[in-house]
């Protein structure tokens, strides 16, 4: 007798710590026969699910990584041959995650999908920092955006909002910086960025819009860990504490 068409979960790793992906994720994991996972995800997360066939499939900026057809047809292979398929995927599977592409590929073909949330790094930053997101009477709205887009895709401007998050904008800071100072927003307003969020190697830097545009965080950045560019004056308190722009916080 044919076996039964598997379900695909798409799970949520969570902004970097193992401890941080959800108990219904974690469940899944103890329980997935094969798990496709991001390059991004904590390998003491895969601790989880050693029972499972482990599969390697993350996309990394500038690195060579699986085509994202690729990953699609994974999945619906994986649906034929096994019951329980987790996609780990970091942060939250639905903020610039490529989920729509993976769940229309799959339930195009009849494949039962359930999506598992995770915290997503803007999020986990915030806690971090233990800075609101939102302020009355400073911010009332916040815009999460990326640089990264599809081929043949037109460049979007700079959301106007309060505070806006940037994900992977580090190799375009100056540019970004340069951008906002065009729309409008002043020299002086509060940057933070923050590296490895949640793990052992978390560090931030705080500084302004104007220092970013001069390129004074480019030589802060390590090339291979993650970094979250979040701009707003809720920031304002963190670029006040801080010492004018030097070595320490350079490195520290």
């Amino acid at each position: 007798m044919s076996q039964s068409i598997g379900k695909v979960y798409l799970v949520g790793a969570g902004p970097g710590a193992a401890d941080l992906v959800t108990v219904r994720g974690m469940k899944l994991l103890q329980a997935a026969d094969i798990v496709f996972h991001d390059a991004l995800v904590d390998p003491a997360m895969l601790d989880y699910c050693q029972q499972a066939i482990l599969v390697p499939v993350g996309k990394r900026c500038g690195k060579h990584s699986a085509a994202q057809s690729f990953i699609n047809k994974r999945l619906i292979d994986a649906s034929r041959k096994y019951q329980t398929i987790v996609r780990l995927k970091g942060g939250d599977p639905m903020i610039f995650g490529r989920a729509d592409e993976e769940i229309s590929a799959l339930e195009d073909i009849g494949v039962e999908v359930e999506v598992v949330p995770g915290i997503t790094a803007a999020l986990a930053a915030s806690a971090s920092l233990k800075q609101s997101l939102t302020l009355r009477g400073v911010s009332r709205s916040v815009a999460f955006y990326t640089q990264v887009k599809a081929e043949n895709e037109q460049e979007a401007s700079l959301p106007n909002a309060d505070t806006l998050v940037i994900y992977m904008g580090r190799s375009n800071s100056v540019q970004l910086a340069e951008q906002l100072l065009k729309q409008g927003r002043s020299k002086s307003t509060p940057v933070q960025i923050i590296e490895s969020i949640s793990t052992q190697k978390e560090r931030s830097l705080a500084l302004t819009l104007h220092e970013m545009s001069q390129g004074q965080a480019i030589n802060w950045f390590n090339s291979e860990s993650p970094a979250l560019l979040l701009v707003g004056a809720v920031f304002g308190n963190r670029l006040q504490n801080s010492e004018v722009f030097s070595d320490r916080r350079l490195y520290g």
